[in-house]
């Protein structure tokens, strides 16, 4: 990242029962055309709201612009500490690209980057579980509301990278979109180079796989946390 402040990697599997059913790491959903995805599993952990305006992943792009949710995200996971998968970051490149393409401000949605797999708008599978997605509304004064508009910067967005996707102009929700730009990169996943990964490999019989399931065992053998 370009800031110094530091953030935490956390795998999401270490997350307390509650997180770890909103967020749903390595769950399979379906796109829709059917097609399945497996959610993020490796998140940072943002402690409090001063850090998310102080962190930035860009130069022009701080972390908190890409966690921007109202009441349609669960209620838990409008509390700090928050979470917002590693791959937010590849999305920040890309769009710092194409501010420096276009010469103006780039402005994100409420609800228009990361949204969790609980969130009131994530029906089926879509790069916003990644944070990969990015629904823009306004760029430099203008705001995107008319054809002429979203077709001119969609086509800067495409001219930038094979990788990037948009929507085209239109009315059908899902498939269209008449009054933001949608730029998405795809299902990406992020393996941060802190995270191991080695204890994928141990035999789950004999070793629970994730913290909260050691710690259900240890309370159904009434075993003090600090054993063993």
């Amino acid at each position: 990242m370009s800031d110094q402040v530091s953030i935490k990697v956390v795998d999401a599997f270490d997350l307390d029962d509650e997180l770890r059913s909103l967020l749903k790491p390595g769950e399979m959903m379906r796109d829709p055309e059917g097609r399945r995805h497996r959610l993020p599993r490796y998140f940072y952990e943002i402690p409090d709201h001063e850090a998310a305006v102080s962190i930035r992943l860009s130069h022009h792009f701080g972390l908190n612009e890409f966690i921007l949710t109202d009441l349609k995200e669960a209620p838990r996971l409008l509390q700090f500490p928050r979470y917002v998968p590693c791959a937010v970051r590849v999305l920040a490149f890309y769009l710092e690209q194409f501010r420096r393409e276009i010469g103006a401000s780039v402005h994100i949605a409420v609800n228009g980057a990361y949204r969790s797999p609980s969130h009131k708008l994530s029906q089926t599978a879509t790069p916003h579980m990644w944070a990969t997605a990015a629904d823009i509304y306004r760029i430099g004064t203008t705001i995107l509301r008319g054809k002429e508009s979203i077709e001119k910067y969609n086509g800067i967005a495409e001219d930038l990278s094979d990788d990037i996707h948009v929507l085209p102009y239109g009315h059908v929700t899902g498939l269209n979109a008449d009054d933001h730009v949608h730029i998405d990169l795809g299902y990406i996943t992020v393996i941060p180079r802190e995270i191991s990964e080695d204890r994928m490999e141990v035999p789950q019989e004999n070793r629970p796989r994730f913290a909260f399931e050691e710690r259900r065992r240890r309370e159904r053998r009434n075993v003090p946390e600090t054993e063993g």
